[in-house]
């Protein structure tokens, strides 16, 4: 396996030190998590800051996996500049699709309501109350599964490096299409370019179905993981593109 390069090497000691931090004081979470930019506790640097927050210890052990192993190949061709740009391109493309997942979901729930009669200030009003507060008259109204859109996508937060590394993901598999994977819950070792669009399926399935791959709902935030996929796909075609423009003969 390649040698650490000296960006991922600085990522994961930053990973790691506010994994640390968060246990023992927890409130940062409340201040580095990515809420929902309506929410009350949503601040703006939660846009940068909540891909370096993680919710748990195998949270965090299989995304710092996932980028020593992918991320140090990616830099080592690409020159620590280009990758931590690319590294935090694509965290933020998660946290733009997520966000407009969870816009997409309030909003539609709060059109119903707006339309039977409450106001967009009463419905915040009591969305802003307390933590999972809502009027069940709101019941006669919206299915429980717009209920359960609204609540999901209003309060919980969101941390974690996995939209960046998904990324990392599409990018390694353009790059090294023929690799083999060899995963520690898959044995046979499978390339590159047909285990990253299978993953990436698999969570497009989940993102819409809102189950997990084990059966029962973890709160994982599926479009996040595409939202990071997409932004790497986007810019490794710009770069490939840019790069075959630069050597033309007819320039």
């Amino acid at each position: 396996m390649m040698p650490i390069t000296n960006v991922v090497k600085q990522l994961l000691i930053i990973n790691v030190i506010l994994f640390g931090a968060t246990h023992f004081v927890p409130v940062l979470t409340e201040y580095f998590a990515l809420f929902y930019f309506e929410n009350p506790l949503f601040r703006v640097w939660q846009i940068l800051t909540h891909m370096f927050m993680h919710a748990n210890l195998p949270h965090i052990f299989f995304n710092m996996f996932a980028l020593y192993s992918f991320g140090s190949t990616i830099e080592h061709f690409w020159g620590g500049k280009k990758f931590l740009f690319f590294y935090i391109s694509c965290g933020l493309g998660a946290a733009a699709l997520h966000t407009a997942v969870n816009y997409y979901q309030v909003n539609s729930a709060i059109d119903i309501l707006v339309s039977n009669g409450f106001t967009e200030n009463s419905i915040f009003e009591v969305l802003n109350y307390g933590r999972n507060n809502y009027n069940p008259n709101w019941m006669q109204f919206l299915s429980h599964s717009q209920l359960e859109g609204l609540m999901s996508s209003y309060y919980p937060y969101s941390v974690g490096a996995s939209g960046a590394i998904y990324g990392l993901l599409v990018a390694f598999a353009f790059m090294f299409p023929n690799a083999e994977l060899a995963l520690m819950f898959i044995p046979i070792p499978i390339k590159a370019k047909f285990f990253v669009p299978a993953i990436l399926l698999i969570d497009l399935y989940l993102g819409f179905s809102g189950g997990s791959i084990f059966g029962t709902s973890t709160g994982v935030a599926h479009f996040a993981h595409l939202g990071g996929a997409l932004m790497g796909f986007i810019m490794v075609l710009i770069w490939k593109k840019n790069e075959f423009n630069n050597m033309r003969w007819d320039r």
